[in-house]
């Protein structure tokens, strides 16, 4: 997939153009992780949700340089999602991007299945086995200080959670990245403010987080991690600032797009049933343009 960034960047109307099909991107990932969770009776939809308009801007929006036909492409875009327990809308964007057959969807997080709980390496599209948190922005780092060793074009997407920024392990890659200068590392902060537990301001307080980003040397901009325009020209130019790797804190939405799930906790953890799943899905049905 070619990037968008010059056709969005020439005229309005192409950006307009591409904001819609992201935009329906979205939505059939989102009814899709809705309905993989409650056929699983699996966790994570509130975390899947709120990252799903990332996902589809950067696969949707032809930001990753990918091709869904040769997912091993030595000089592809690699992405990892460091926050492998929303695995749902993970598996779903890279179904609905070509990676693997739909079908595939059905079976997910059950016994046998090539789609298990947490993200895995092995199934198309997936470069790293995620979930285990702390892990996604280290290995990212490597792979692009590699990626320069070698000449490569293939720039590094990592997305994290803000809990996952916790681990000391993320700190250290966040110094390491800046120390060598990784321009052609991006990290994803899906800054929704809350984790397992509680929020992330009474967990474990983060703020202000551009400002450590940019005290280790990263750059950094802050977006609303909802708007696809905003999405799109955060990502479309990498790095930010030359010397440096790029930060992009995006604030998001627990559970965004459900309107009874949106900024709660419990959402988590807990799968919806029969009737909760039939009004998240009239809910974003009613989004589509008439």
């Amino acid at each position: 997939m070619a990037s968008v960034s010059k056709a969005t960047q020439k005229k309005a109307g192409a950006e307009t153009t591409t904001q819609r099909s992201t935009r329906e991107f979205a939505r059939d990932v989102r009814a899709r992780a809705l309905q993989m969770v409650h056929r699983a009776s699996a966790s994570h939809i509130g975390s899947s949700l709120s990252m799903t308009d990332l996902l589809a801007v950067l696969y949707g929006g032809g930001i990753l340089r990918v091709d869904p036909a040769r997912p091993d492409w030595p000089e592809r875009d690699r992405f990892i999602l460091s926050k492998g327990h929303a695995a749902a809308a993970g598996y779903a964007t890279l179904a609905e991007a070509g990676f693997f057959p739909i079908e595939w969807l059905d079976t997910y997080c059950q016994d046998g299945s090539k789609l298990p709980g947490h993200l895995t390496r092995g199934v198309p599209g997936v470069e790293l086995s995620t979930g285990s948190l702390g892990h996604g922005l280290p290995v990212g780092a490597g792979m692009a200080l590699a990626a320069r060793a070698d000449g490569s074009p293939a720039r590094v997407f990592v997305l994290l959670s803000d809990g996952e920024l916790d681990e000391g392990s993320n700190w250290e890659a966040i110094l390491f990245a800046a120390h060598h200068g990784l321009e052609n590392l991006v990290a994803i902060v899906d800054y929704n403010k809350i984790q397992s537990f509680g929020s992330v301001a009474e967990v474990m307080r983060l703020d202000p987080l551009a400002e450590k980003w940019r005290a280790f040397g990263w750059a950094c901009r802050e977006i609303d991690g909802h708007d696809h325009a905003a999405i799109a020209e955060a990502l479309s130019v990498v790095p930010h600032e030359p010397g440096k790797p790029t930060a992009i804190v995006a604030h998001t939405i627990k559970g965004k797009g459900v309107s009874f799930m949106e900024d709660q906790l419990a959402w988590h953890y807990k799968s919806p049933n029969d009737e909760q799943l039939a009004q998240a899905l009239a809910e974003l049905e009613q989004e589509k343009p008439q």
